[in-house]
């Protein structure tokens, strides 16, 4: 199938944010975002279904599904994963589950090629879910400077202040907010200098970045059957932390 031709359903369901979208190839058909609403359970699905039905189109239509696997929200990736695996099942579609903190940067595609692109995810405990991308890609696909990791506040502003000192950078994620005010009241005088604003529509996780980085992952021949789409998570539930620091108690 020419890629330029395929209809990808794509969601995005790891953070406060819920969101939908249809894309022809890289082109996006429609997109449906909701922060701060009811769960994304209650959302997702009658999203996706009101968008397909207002682009005349139907479920049998879709030739790839795409959702963001991780990191992100425990609950919230379960959700996108279990959907897109309900979807595509009856018909072995091919599906893409992709970086979360690739699709953020996504966002931000076409940046100038000397930008760092940092998403940042809040993931509490002090701690950041992270990668590092460079704004100058290979094709279509951003140049990846770190793997997703979960990693401290200091420990990614040091590394950034150490990291190409003349390169300007870009945060983006739902922690990007959290991200620019502790650097502005930190002492790193030069990451300050370097910091640019991210427009507020560019922060938040999208579909569409998932469907398009969805896109690449299946033309790199990345994809997976329903049955291998599984969620990507960087540390260990509360739930399962808090049993094993029970049990270590009782030993």
């Amino acid at each position: 199938m020419n890629t330029d031709d395929i209809l990808i359903l794509a969601v995005e369901s790891t953070a406060v944010t819920a969101s939908a979208a249809v894309l022809r190839g890289s082109a996006l058909l429609g997109q449906t975002s909701v922060t701060g609403a009811m769960t994304h359970s209650e959302t997702l699905l009658p999203m996706c279904d009101s968008l397909l039905k207002s682009l005349g189109l139907s479920i049998s239509d879709i030739g790839l599904f795409a959702c963001t696997a991780g990191p992100g929200s425990f609950t919230g990736v379960r959700i996108g994963v279990s959907m897109i695996k309900g979807l595509a099942y009856p018909r072995s579609v091919p599906c893409a589950g992709v970086s979360t903190l690739e699709a953020l940067a996504y966002n931000l595609h076409g940046v100038s090629g000397d930008a760092l692109v940092v998403p940042v995810m809040d993931a509490r405990r002090n701690q950041l879910y992270n990668a590092v991308f460079s704004g100058a890609g290979s094709g279509e696909r951003m140049t990846r400077i770190r793997n997703d990791r979960l990693i401290a506040f200091e420990a990614l502003m040091k590394e950034l202040d150490e990291t190409a000192p003349d390169r300007p950078l870009f945060f983006v994620g739902d922690g990007a907010d959290l991200a620019e005010r502790r650097l502005m009241s930190s002492d790193f005088e030069a990451l300050k200098a370097r910091m640019r604003k991210t427009p507020q529509l560019l922060r938040r996780q999208t579909a569409y970045s998932a469907g398009a980085v969805g896109l690449l992952d299946y033309m790199d021949g990345r994809a997976v059957t329903p049955d291998e789409l599984l969620p990507v998570y960087l540390r260990m539930s509360q739930a399962e932390r808090e049993r094993r620091e029970r049990e270590a108690g009782k030993s």
